[in-house]
């Protein structure tokens, strides 16, 4: 374990010198152009920036404000890059890129579109997911993504939905939780029960899914005819704190209601605080606690049960 945390910066370091290798940043161009990786980056921002000036640039990429001054003005001489007066604040000059420089950066940033696809296609489908859940991963453990940045979508399951639903349930709950084998066994059995059984009148699984890849699932199911059961419910790591988890079970709480039920329970444990905190805000009621030994652990089971409102169904 020790030398394990030892070797944590040289494991990132590694990861650097690999990306730096496959985006192109080594050369003394970035993506065969004369443009420095600094240069380039500048040049983005300039671009996709509301009024740009030289002091949003440093804040917006932690630069030293002499160096920029010193590539802006290197710009300008080129004739790459224009600044007006800022109206607000006249102290203040709003950068912009010349026609001339607009066609440029436009070649680069398509260069690095299709080099970006050309190594993206060169995965199989499974692997572009995993890759892009890891890199989204990266950017929320360095703090630098915003929770708004990308929306979510729930649709119904397809093809294939299921075997991610019980992979990820094992992944994670081992990683987060240190559950053993036998808890990815109990989602397999519930997802293959869920398969076998379907009814789409009385029942639903919703995945929810961002920039193209699956981050989260959830089931309602048929306990009673007057009984339904929320069941698997998951958010990845990369989605967390956007409220996803939420949406799933409102999407759950909706589908309920207009399928005619008059409750909705749900089996879970105490050591899952951010289900809970949903479970309780939506409505849901603690009606049993119950200790077990499951999954290689010591547990507190719980159930929570949620009434419906009758009077609002769709008949």
């Amino acid at each position: 374990m020790w030398r394990y945390a030892l070797n944590r910066p040289g494991r990132v370091r590694r990861f650097n010198l690999l990306y730096t290798k496959e985006i192109g940043v080594l050369p003394d161009g970035l993506l065969h152009s004369h443009f420095s990786l600094t240069e380039a980056r500048i040049l983005y921002e300039i671009a996709h920036l509301r009024q740009p000036t030289s002091n949003r640039l440093c804040k917006e990429l932690g630069l030293d404000a002499g160096y920029v001054s010193r590539i802006v003005s290197s710009f300008r001489e080129r004739g790459l890059v224009s600044r007006d007066i800022a109206q607000a604040d006249r102290r203040q000059h709003i950068l912009s890129l010349t026609p001339q420089d607009r066609s440029e950066f436009a070649t680069l940033d398509q260069r690095s579109h299709e080099e970006t696809r050309a190594k993206l296609g060169q995965l199989s489908v499974a692997d572009r997911e995993e890759l892009v859940q890891s890199l989204e991963r990266v950017e929320t453990l360095l703090g630098k993504r915003t929770t708004e940045s990308a929306p979510f979508v729930l649709r119904p399951h397809s093809a294939g939905d299921m075997g991610w639903v019980i992979e990820r349930h094992g992944v994670l709950y081992a990683q987060e939780y240190g559950l053993d084998s036998s808890f990815e066994a109990l989602v397999a059995e519930i997802a293959a029960q869920f398969i076998r059984t379907y009814d789409p009148r009385r029942e639903a699984c919703r995945i929810a899914e961002r920039n193209g890849g699956r981050v989260g699932s959830v089931c309602l199911v048929r306990k009673t005819d007057a009984v339904a059961q929320l069941r698997l419910l998951l958010v990845e790591p990369s989605a967390r704190g956007l409220g996803l988890g939420r949406h799933l079970v409102k999407e759950c709480v909706r589908f309920a209601q207009n399928a005619g039920y008059r409750s909705i329970t749900l089996w879970t444990n105490s050591f899952l605080h951010a289900a809970r905190r949903i479970y309780e805000e939506t409505g849901f009621r603690l009606i049993e606690e119950k200790p077990h030994d499951s999954f290689g652990k010591g547990l507190l089971g719980q159930t929570w049960e949620l009434a419906l409102d009758t009077s609002q169904q769709i008949h």
